[in-house]
């Protein structure tokens, strides 16, 4: 699933085709995706105007003129891709349509913009933009990891009494908001610490080890343009490439890529995923 590197990377790519342009026609080729489309969104996105497009965890949001505010979730294998008939002074044709090309935008620049989800587990939802943060999705998620309310002082009070792992800790949206599984394991190896470490009993030093790490960490791979390993793809139909980064993710049995560690990376299952480390360095 797209973590909040991909996420903003999409956002990136969104933002000088669709900000300040209208969408012309609002394509909608299915009633639902994991849940139902709001009621009439074709007719309630076509000829509205975008006004801002922004990242809160892991939804794309983007702000109409409308006072609405689109909503979307990219699941599993949710792609927003670009389609432009204009490249220099020469014209194409826009792709062939695809089977699950699910929804369309027709922007007045001619671009279009194109919703692809082959397993259905993405979403879209329509809110009103002044009452945005006490949507279902969004009134509950943490402070985003790239802000300043993200800090040392916020972090110990999260932890402090937790027994959780602290793997499982950080992947709590209510903790903080966009980070996954990947970037925990990574977040974590550079922070020697293990996942298994029970958060309550992590001393404030070690605390304060993790924010810059974790801002790193994200702040690469966004460079990076994400991470792809399954369906990913940035707007522009390129792959991420983050995973050549990786210390820890999915390079289990391999040794541990840290400086007179000598480990080797272990895979084991918290709470349903896969958690990748080094026993030898992380503890």
């Amino acid at each position: 699933m797209p973590e909040l590197p991909e996420v903003e990377t999409v956002c990136t790519g969104l933002e000088p085709v669709m900000k300040n342009q209208i969408i012309l026609k609002a394509e909608v080729n299915r009633p639902n995706l994991r849940w139902p489309f709001p009621p009439n969104m074709a007719q309630r996105l076509t000829g509205t105007c975008v006004v801002r497009l922004w990242r809160r965890s892991k939804y794309i949001l983007i702000d109409l003129d409308s006072d609405e505010t689109l909503i979307i979730h990219l699941g599993m294998s949710g792609r927003m891709l670009i389609s432009d008939v204009r490249v220099g002074n020469f014209q194409f044709g826009h792709p062939k349509k695809e089977k699950h090309d699910h929804v369309v935008f027709y922007m007045e620049n001619d671009v279009r913009i194109t919703f692809n989800d082959a397993r259905r587990f993405g979403m879209m939802d329509l809110a009103p933009t002044p009452r945005l943060s006490q949507h279902k999705l969004l009134v509950s998620l943490g402070p985003e990891p790239l802000g300043n309310f993200f800090n040392e002082t916020y972090l110990q009070s999260a932890l402090t009494g937790k027994n959780s792992p602290i793997k499982q800790v950080l992947l709590d949206q209510r903790v903080i908001a966009g980070l996954g599984n990947i970037y925990v394991c990574e977040v974590l190896h550079h922070a020697s610490i293990s996942p298994k470490r029970r958060s309550g009993s992590l001393s404030k030093k070690r605390i304060g080890r993790i924010i810059p790490i974790v801002r790193e960490v994200l702040s690469k791979a966004i460079l990076a343009g994400g991470s792809s390993l399954k369906d990913y793809r940035q707007a522009d139909g390129e792959l991420g490439y983050f995973q050549h980064s990786f210390c820890v993710y999915g390079r289990e049995s391999l040794p541990c890529l840290k400086d007179n560690c000598g480990g080797t990376i272990r895979r084991i299952q918290q709470s349903g995923r896969s958690t990748f480390y080094c026993p030898t360095c992380q503890t």
